[in-house]
């Protein structure tokens, strides 16, 4: 199953020596949705028809996962920072907002800090970030931290098993289980089938330790846009708006409540109406 989206179309767009998967739709501001791990721009499939009526609404596969190329290299969030903004200019945003969840929010916040001409609001949903000064002593209490930095062991361990793993990993964190719709976690784990996309889902994580040391640096020059942190009550919720606030002077959001951490998957209406409000905010 090929996943598509009613109102939007997909096209593969050449940037930073690559290509990378966009699904587009709707008009007004554009708005840059990046996804996390393991997941793929369909995390975002309940959202985007809710801002489509607002916005021009552009979700992509990050470098490494779905329908995007996934190198050798480049999992730095920075450069993959490159790739996101490549993609809003090529199609026509010079000026844009982004939202970014998990490892996509990762991606986002350094987006804001080298962008910042062209970044007009960040949001970052439900992710401990490179840089927090709670960063060390947070993710070592995160299993899947240190088992996706393993060099190859991952991708022979999950090879044959995506389903599984995949299902298994959601499924420990969502706090409301009537929500996890399992043919979502076919659509995942067929896209991390594709060769590569275990590894490149993996070198997200390998590339950690440079990733925050080039947030300490971002923090020299906090962001003075408006910043929303939003989060699931059982998950990051409480630590978004204080941890942003290292980054950031403008920062509001909290937790979602009875929520886990794939906030967009349990609680898309909340997330939408969030970032609506944010969005049009003056």
């Amino acid at each position: 199953m090929i996943a598509t989206l009613k109102g939007f179309t997909q096209q593969l767009v050449p940037v930073n020596g690559i290509k990378i998967n966009a699904v587009t739709g709707g008009s007004g501001p554009p708005i840059l949705l990046l996804h996390g791990w393991p997941e793929t721009w369909w995390e975002w499939h309940h959202v985007m028809p809710l801002l489509v009526e607002h916005f021009s609404v552009v979700a992509i596969d990050l470098r490494g996962a779905g329908f995007s190329d996934c190198p050798l290299d480049g999992y730095d969030k920075a450069t993959m920072a490159r790739d996101a903004h490549e993609v809003m200019v090529a199609l026509g945003h010079e000026r844009y907002a982004v939202c970014g969840h998990d490892i996509g929010g990762m991606v986002a916040l350094p987006q804001a800090a080298i962008y910042w001409k062209a970044v007009t609001r960040l949001a970052v949903l439900d992710v401990p970030l490179p840089g927090w000064t709670q960063w060390e002593a947070t993710t070592a209490r995160i299993w899947h931290f240190s088992f996706h930095m393993n060099r190859d062991l991952p991708e022979r361990l999950i090879h044959g098993r995506e389903y599984d793993y995949i299902s298994a990993f959601m499924a420990e964190r969502f706090y409301d289980h009537s929500t996890f719709n399992p043919a979502d976690v076919e659509i995942y784990a067929k896209a991390m089938v594709l060769p590569g996309r275990t590894r490149g889902g993996m070198e997200w994580y390998r590339t950690l330790a440079a990733d925050h040391a080039a947030a300490l640096e971002y923090k020299k020059r906090p962001l003075d846009i408006p910043v929303l942190g939003l989060g699931g009550d059982q998950r990051f919720g409480a630590h978004m708006v204080p941890m942003l606030k290292e980054f950031a002077s403008n920062v509001t959001g909290g937790s979602i409540a009875r929520c886990g951490h794939y906030v967009a998957d349990e609680r898309p209406d909340e997330v939408a109406a969030a970032l609506i409000d944010f969005l049009k905010a003056n």
